[in-house]
């Protein structure tokens, strides 16, 4: 645990001083603005909870995304890889906690959208069943985190990780659910919906919003903390291997 709250720590740090951070949170209010002007435009005041949520989960899974996609590289970068795994931290531990750190300060998000949903379109959405979107939110972020770790092994060793970096936005967005109802999807492509944590985190999130009981509350946060758990013990799996062959083959300069 000391290791990954002192991922934490550094990572936190960094991020002050990050452009690609802010930035995303620069996104954030913009992407808010665009889907609900097309929402309010058609009259779909129903669609607002995908409108406002959407933003929020884009710039969590953005956030994860990006430190996955570079962790393993900035340490290479300013060669510090060889000492950092020269000590008895464990690598994935380290990753694990810089991801996490992340997806924790993207939660301001959530703030930022409600602000443009409210200011701009007058639009006010009162969360009905607080304590359960707050352990939402928490246990979705830590899915995110889990899930990005093995992205980190993955973007090491694919020849292009930058495409698989954007394959993994958008069309994974649209695949659970984010931006339009899973019901207007294809019905072959629905089944694959159900896999991704990011489907059940988006429909828990938006039932929250609304008043009346939520249904399967407990199974689908069993099913976002079962995902995330597994993702997060593919990725360690990941860089255990890949660190181990790279030493026997002495090429962890090459990692």
């Amino acid at each position: 645990m000391i290791t990954f709250w002192g991922s934490v720590r550094f990572q936190l740090t960094l991020a002050r001083h990050s452009p690609d951070v802010l930035l995303i949170f620069v996104r954030t209010p913009l992407t808010t603005l665009v889907l609900l002007s097309i929402s309010e435009y058609a009259g779909r005041r129903d669609l607002a909870p995908y409108s406002i949520m959407a933003p929020v989960l884009m710039t969590l899974w953005d956030m994860a995304l990006l430190i996955a996609g570079e962790v393993i590289t900035k340490e290479r970068s300013w060669g510090t890889l060889e000492a950092l795994i020269a000590t008895p931290a464990r690598l994935a531990t380290v990753v694990l906690g810089r991801i996490t750190a992340v997806t924790t300060i993207s939660l301001l998000s959530i703030g930022e959208a409600w602000l443009v949903a409210k200011g701009v379109f007058g639009v006010s959405l009162s969360i009905e069943h607080g304590p359960l979107f707050v352990l939402c939110l928490l246990v979705s972020s830590l899915a995110m985190a889990g899930t990005a770790t093995l992205m980190s092994a993955l973007f090491v060793l694919a020849p292009n990780a930058r495409l698989m970096q954007n394959t993994l936005t958008y069309p994974f967005y649209l695949l659970a659910g984010v931006l339009v109802p899973i019901s207007m999807l294809p019905v072959w492509v629905r089944p694959l919906s159900s896999v991704v944590f990011l489907t059940w985190s988006a429909e828990l999130l938006r039932r929250t919003l609304t008043p009346g009981p939520v249904p399967d509350a407990a199974r689908s946060l069993a099913v976002i903390a079962a995902l995330g758990l597994a993702g997060a013990a593919a990725g360690i799996l990941a860089i255990g291997t890949m660190l181990r062959r790279a030493k026997a083959a002495g090429t962890l300069a090459e990692v």
